[in-house]
């Protein structure tokens, strides 16, 4: 599976933005989908996790009531819809792979450059 993350760009405080996270390769209907984020110099850390059919999901408190993630399995994609975005949320933002069954991450995504400016 590869897959190719995008949407990542300039963006004021309280502006918003939509992260994608395409895959080609193989169907992402039997993954659970992450996105991550990492700050130079700091750990990578979960934000946002989506089950294999959309039906639960869990935010990183940080992001807890502004971001939204989402799939479409026929599109084989995945979105994190961020809003009020604040200056800490400046990271580069990574998506993931789980499959069922899986205790790792199985692919991961290039990154995508989210800037936040005050």
């Amino acid at each position: 599976v590869q897959l190719q993350a995008s949407g990542g760009g300039l963006v004021q405080a309280g502006g918003s933005l939509r992260l994608s996270c395409t895959a080609s390769g193989r169907t992402l209907s039997n993954y659970a989908m992450h996105w991550f984020r990492q700050v130079p110099g700091k750990e990578r850390e979960s934000v946002a996790l989506i089950s294999r059919t959309g039906g639960s999901n869990y935010y990183a408190d940080s992001v807890k009531g502004r971001f939204t993630i989402s799939r479409d399995h026929a599109q084989n994609t995945v979105y994190l819809q961020m809003n009020s975005l604040k200056p800490e949320d400046t990271a580069v933002y990574y998506c993931a792979a789980q499959r069922i069954g899986s205790q790792k991450i199985d692919y991961w995504g290039q990154g995508t450059l989210v800037t936040v400016s005050s």
